[in-house]
């Protein structure tokens, strides 16, 4: 393992521990080290509007009263180089004496997009990009996506029996999966900007769908396809402190304001093809959560909102918790269909594998989707 790579790793390691703090900003991690390799100071981006890794490895380093003058710093996204929330990074970097930056990858951001690699390079700092790249890609996935597609990455987490039943015929849900898949369902919403149900989860179940089983430092928001505002203001799902975003097709200022009154958001996006006026565009509602930065969307519906997402090819990845049991007639995981040949079938890649409990999680990608 080369130094650069075994640093980079450091400031990979720093970078995971923002994973549930920082949207819609990017997860980043620095590591600053001595030119003979000490290691000077680390930190780790923070909330939107606080300051960024490379700053919080700066003030790390004075703490401890190391001079950084003629370090190097390995970070895992390029600098910043603009006026956002906070200042340019690269700037701070630059006034520090940092004589030489390792950087993972450029950021997909319009806004610095080798921006602050040309800056630092300005000031006579010598700028090596590369290590780490795939691994700092992955962390931010929903970023990438955002900034390049513009769109959400939209992961669906399905809880099922090995037949692949999400519920009895009557409907009985709970539970299916073990406390340990739970447990783990909520970190993997913990990790989103946002949740994504449809009306007939929140009319059927009533879910809070907030992160409660395990620590987090916000709560992602919450998203809700509801066509005719059928959303009941006194639905749990507006118990926690967050932002709600309610997409509808078919306009009812009465119950908007209502919904309003609640906090909530309204949105209306019919569709525009003949025969879809009473549907949400789904498509169109992924490119308007973008532009309310919304990076990673997590979605936990019914089988009738989970087969339109499919349908539609907008999921990128599944997140699925299969239990050692069968239900034989029951709820499926997602309704489309029906298919004529096998070939039409929607390809998946596995991504990993793992027992939790008694359970087991797939995550599975559709291939090619993070190719972008």
């Amino acid at each position: 393992m080369t130094k650069s790579t075994f640093f980079i790793n450091q400031a990979l390691a720093k970078a995971s521990q923002s994973l549930l703090l920082t949207a819609p900003n990017p997860r980043v991690g620095c590591f600053i080290t001595s030119p003979d390799g000490q290691p000077l100071g680390q930190g780790h981006t923070q909330r939107a509007g606080s300051p960024h890794a490379e700053i919080m490895a700066l003030r790390d380093a004075a703490v401890q009263n190391h001079n950084v003058s003629g370090a190097t710093a390995y970070v895992t996204l390029e600098p910043c180089s603009h006026h956002g929330r906070t200042g340019p990074c690269c700037d701070a970097l630059i006034a520090a004496g940092i004589k030489k930056v390792v950087g993972s990858i450029t950021d997909p951001n319009p806004l610095v997009s080798g921006q602050g690699f040309e800056r630092l390079r300005a000031a006579g700092i010598e700028v090596i990009v590369g290590p780490g790249a795939e691994e700092s890609r992955e962390l931010n996935i929903g970023y990438f996506s955002r900034m390049i597609r513009k769109t959400p990455w939209v992961r669906m987490k399905i809880a099922a029996s090995l037949d692949g039943k999400t519920a009895l015929s009557n409907g009985t849900s709970q539970w299916i999966t073990s406390s340990e898949a739970r447990t783990d369902g909520h970190a993997w919403r913990a990790r989103a900007c946002a949740v994504l149900t449809g009306i007939g989860t929140v009319l059927a179940d009533n879910p809070r769908l907030d992160v409660r089983l395990v620590d987090t430092p916000r709560q992602p928001h919450l998203v809700v396809v509801d066509s005719r505002l059928e959303t009941p203001p006194v639905a749990l799902i507006f118990i926690a402190t967050r932002a709600v975003f309610i997409y509808a097709a078919v306009q009812n200022d009465e119950k908007k304001a209502a919904l309003e009154a609640r906090g909530a958001t309204v949105i209306y996006l019919p569709g525009q093809d003949p025969g879809t006026e009473n549907k949400v565009d789904l498509k169109a509602m992924l490119q308007d959560l973008a532009r309310r930065e919304i990076n990673e969307l997590h979605v936990e519906a019914g089988h009738k909102l989970n087969g339109s997402l499919i349908r539609e090819g907008l999921v990128d990845e599944f997140l699925v918790y299969l239990a050692p049991k069968l239900i034989g007639q029951g709820c499926d995981m997602a309704s489309f269909g029906p298919l004529s040949e096998l070939t039409q079938a929607v390809p998946l890649v596995f991504k990993s594998t793992d027992k939790l409990g008694p359970d087991l999680r797939i995550v599975a990608r559709i291939p090619g989707r993070d190719e972008f």
